[in-house]
């Protein structure tokens, strides 16, 4: 198994633990989440059933409702006490109930019927799956025909400060690989989806220290989950020689905290699905124009 096998038990109960405080440090999961929506205003898509997988404490999840206020919606997460914060956000939220409900799931096994979804929405949960081919799949067979899938996720060079400093200090590993973003594409294109689009953008937080940082991964829920990371607690004197290595990185004062973040859409393919028994298909001229006419519009 590889040292970056990722444990998905350890995993919800990182964010779990995480829930009562996750919404004060999830600045930069906010700023990713409003540009996804953004996207969505170049977009011309009326869902009338929306998946926000990996909601958290549901504020894209708020937005997509207010966005769509005629679709029903599903929050679902892996970690239950994200989508108990989600659910009892308050009175801003109550009338939008009785159309809006919260599932505790997992990506690679979507509790959900086929071609059941108009709109998959991501924000920045794949990074967290250990097989994200799957997690592809799983989507994929949600997704109605001619459903749009749009998501984010970490690439590879997301907090690579940390794990170079990290690597000057012992030979765990402290931080997750994360994948490339073509590596991410040919997933998309494995899994059927049709027309993907992917495109990556660098963020960067900055900190008085290296406690700063690892105070807010741990309120964030983002814990070393990998199957190389030390069983017992960081001795002082790694985390001390990890730190004087992250000090190379300090510039006007601060130390930098990169994330590359990943973007991608794709569609569900148009076509007459068949359940004969060789398992083939038919996709009609008129189906395949159409497609083509409504992602030009």
């Amino acid at each position: 198994m590889s040292k970056y096998q990722l444990d998905k038990q350890r995993i919800q109960r990182s964010f779990d633990r995480a829930a009562a405080r996750y919404d004060e440090v999830a600045v930069l999961q906010r700023e990713v989440g409003g540009r996804m929506l953004e996207r969505m205003d170049l977009i011309r898509l009326q869902p009338d059933t929306i998946l926000d997988i990996g909601a958290g404490t549901g504020w894209c999840s708020q937005a997509l409702l207010q966005r769509y206020r005629k679709a029903r919606l599903i929050s679902a997460d892996l970690a239950p006490a994200m989508l108990r914060i989600a659910a009892g956000r308050g009175s801003v939220w109550e009338r939008w109930r009785r159309r809006h409900a919260f599932v505790a799931a997992d990506l690679e096994q979507l509790p959900f019927a086929d071609a059941s979804v108009d709109l998959l929405f991501s924000n920045l949960t794949l990074q967290w799956c250990p097989n994200p081919g799957q997690a592809f799949s799983e989507m994929r067979r949600v997704l109605k025909p001619g459903g749009l899938l749009m998501f984010s996720t970490f690439g590879p060079d997301t907090l690579r400060e940390l794990r170079h400093s990290w690597q000057a200090a012992d030979d765990y590993t402290h931080v997750s690989a994360f994948a490339d973003m073509h590596d991410i594409g040919d997933l998309v294109l494995e899994s059927r989806f049709a027309d993907p689009v992917m495109d990556s953008e660098s963020f960067t937080l900055t900190y008085r220290d290296v406690r700063g940082l690892m105070r807010d991964l741990k309120m964030l829920g983002a814990r070393n989950a990998t199957a190389g990371r030390p069983r017992g607690l960081t001795g002082r004197q790694r985390f001390a020689r990890m730190a004087e290595s992250y000090e190379q990185y300090r510039q006007e004062g601060v130390l930098p905290a990169t994330y590359e973040v990943v973007y991608g859409h794709a569609w569900a393919p148009e076509r007459c699905v068949s359940r004969q028994r060789g398992g083939e298909s038919a996709v009609s001229l008129a189906q395949m124009r159409s497609a083509i006419r409504r992602r030009k519009t």
